[in-house]
């Protein structure tokens, strides 16, 4: 299996900007489809954003648009997230994912997922 490990959350004004990592254990991450969701207190995990297998298509949820820009380097097999403009409501567990599906489609969705890591904390205050 592929072991994921996000790092690079912590506590930031509102305003301001982080940026988040995930390693992937798996020689070849070129083969999977990578996505970043998030699950704030009581509520439950929502799509932030997906990446294709080379990095050529990416998506995002309509409430990050425009803010926070997924990318890829398959050659250090990571992922990142940068977050731009944080706001209060982006505080969440923010989760890494995997998917080696031959579907893209299937990234927007948690249940098209495979592999998931531990999740690293935003916090953003006002």
């Amino acid at each position: 299996q592929v072991q994921l490990a996000e790092s690079g959350g912590g506590l930031v004004q509102a305003g301001g900007s982080l940026k988040l990592s995930c390693a992937a254990s798996e020689r070849t991450f070129n083969n999977y489809f990578m996505g970043w969701f998030r699950q704030a207190l009581g509520k439950e995990r929502e799509f932030v954003a997906a990446i294709s297998w080379g990095g050529a298509r990416t998506d995002y949820a309509a409430s990050v648009k425009g803010r926070f820009t997924i990318s890829r380097d398959n050659a250090k097999n990571t992922v990142y997230l940068q977050m731009n403009s944080l706001k209060p409501e982006d505080t969440a567990v923010y989760y890494c994912a995997a998917g080696r599906g031959p579907h893209y489609t299937a990234s927007f969705t948690d249940r098209g997922y495979d592999y998931w890591g531990q999740g690293t904390q935003v916090t953003v205050s006002s």
